[in-house]
């Protein structure tokens, strides 16, 4: 199996250095809305929460800068971000050329087995998601799905560039599936479909579903 792009909280175990474990916990917990958007938040807080002490706090909140999670504030503290309708389409508008250029790099003679099996994966992981009702399950499962498909192309400056976008992309996908719970089962349905695709190794096939769910899941107002 080639090696999935992860989440951050997902990943970051006890042998991370403790300011990239403050980082992992405070990005999700910013996702799940338990620090909100416009919120501040002390690195005196969040070396509170972890039992640690400012100076690896102070890393942290380097990092969830750079995650675009929250603003920092001199001699402030940091403000948690606000997404915007502007930012939103613009970072899914980045995805989606990502992975339309992926798609475009396979053809009829691509061998789609490894790519297929990582999807059965994650679909499988998402589908638990559904069932037990965890949005920043289905969420992180989402997003690995779609990185999967992008690296298919092979682009390590791309992929780099996924990974720094990994939590903004999951939190774009968990307030859908928060705001909008009956459009989790049509994300599900159309994974399910590229899955299927892939298994059979239709390269066309699997090419047009994938735009057609870039359009249907993120720009439905342009149809």
């Amino acid at each position: 199996m080639k090696d999935l792009l992860t989440l951050p909280w997902e990943t970051t175990g006890d042998a991370f250095p403790i300011a990239a474990r403050m980082a992992a916990w405070a990005a999700r917990e910013i996702i799940e809305q338990r620090y909100e958007p416009g919120q501040l938040l002390t690195e005196a807080e969040l070396a509170e929460a972890q039992r640690a002490s400012r100076t690896p706090a102070r890393e942290a909140m380097l990092q969830l800068e750079r995650w675009r999670l929250v603003r920092l504030v001199p001699k402030k503290g940091a403000i948690v971000t606000t997404v915007t309708r502007q930012e939103r389409r613009d970072l899914l508008a980045v995805r989606a050329m990502f992975e339309t250029d992926a798609v475009q790099a396979l053809t009829l003679d691509s061998d789609f087995a490894p790519l297929a099996a990582d999807l059965r994966t994650l679909l499988d992981r998402q589908q638990k998601a559904l069932d037990a009702s965890h949005p920043l399950d289905f969420a992180s499962a989402d997003y690995a799905f779609h990185a999967r498909i992008i690296r298919s192309g092979g682009n390590s400056i791309v992929e780099e560039m996924l990974t720094t976008m990994g939590p903004r992309l999951a939190r774009l996908t968990y307030q859908v599936v928060i705001d909008q719970p009956s459009s989790l089962h049509t994300l599900f349905d159309e994974h399910a479909e590229l899955t299927d695709l892939a298994e059979r190794g239709e390269a066309k096939g699997f090419g047009k579903v994938v735009r057609e769910h870039i359009q249907s899941s993120h720009f439905p107002e342009n149809q």
